[in-house]
């Protein structure tokens, strides 16, 4: 049984971020499934709630887990997610985690100024979207470039689904984490403000910090990001139980 992987995006944006690594992984023989959440991408007329969110990753999980061991990859807002999901006290099925971009405790002054940053931008015209264009152009290279933004942004679930995060217990969840372990942000990523914290509580977790990226570690380093899915799925081939 081969190993299965599990995609889950960031806010406002939807399965298109992943598109480097779906066709990396296709071309060495993996298959990922990268999902929208509700109120994004193909999901975008619908309401986005943490239940929804969770039943969307569970169930592509499950379904995941009957064909191999599952590694389950976040990003951002998916990162925090994920992260939840792994820890729950009822053990999901999973083989390894890889958390990008999600190294923060979505609480308090910090949640609340993003919040507020994020409805500036949406005041804009055109919901800020000039501007999102040319911070891409710049930081973003030519290959994934356009992926983010390819599902369509998702600006009318953003604050709910900023506003929602505030009820996880990370740090309950990352206590029970039992499966290998990877966080992985970028050098000039403004949350890695909790990343020692995150990779404590989880033993045997990795912190891998990836120069000269931000926020956007998947696209703007894509063959990184390959490279540590790799490390992740040879830890869970090395580590499943021989054939019986």
């Amino acid at each position: 049984m081969t190993v299965q992987v599990v995609l889950v995006h960031g806010i406002r944006t939807s399965a298109s971020m992943w598109r480097a690594q779906v066709a990396h992984l296709a071309e060495h023989g993996v298959t990922a499934n990268a999902l929208d959440l509700p109120g994004h991408g193909t999901r975008m007329s619908e309401t986005f709630t943490l239940d929804g969110a969770f039943a969307t990753i569970d169930q592509a999980v499950r379904d995941a887990a009957t064909r191999g061991p599952v590694l389950l990859v976040g990003h951002s807002m998916g990162g925090l997610l994920t992260t939840e999901y792994a820890g729950r006290e009822q053990r999901p099925p999973l083989a390894g985690l890889i958390g990008a971009s999600c190294t923060a405790i979505p609480r308090g002054v910090g949640l609340a100024a993003y919040r507020l940053i994020a409805r500036g931008f949406d005041a804009l015209p055109g919901r800020g979207m000039w501007f999102t264009q040319q911070m891409l152009a710049r930081t973003l290279p030519e290959q994934t470039r356009a992926d983010f933004g390819a599902g369509g942004y998702a600006f009318d679930a953003q604050d709910v689904a900023l506003r929602s995060l505030s009820v996880l217990d990370l740090l309950t969840a990352l206590g029970r984490i039992e499966v290998p372990t990877w966080f992985v942000n970028g050098q000039f990523d403004q949350l890695r403000l909790n990343e020692r914290l995150f990779v404590g509580l989880v033993p045997g977790a990795e912190l891998i910090v990836v120069p000269r990226t931000t926020h956007l570690v998947t696209a703007m380093r894509p063959d990184v990001f390959n490279a540590v899915l790799h490390l992740a799925i040879t830890t869970i081939e090395r580590d499943a139980p021989a054939p019986s």
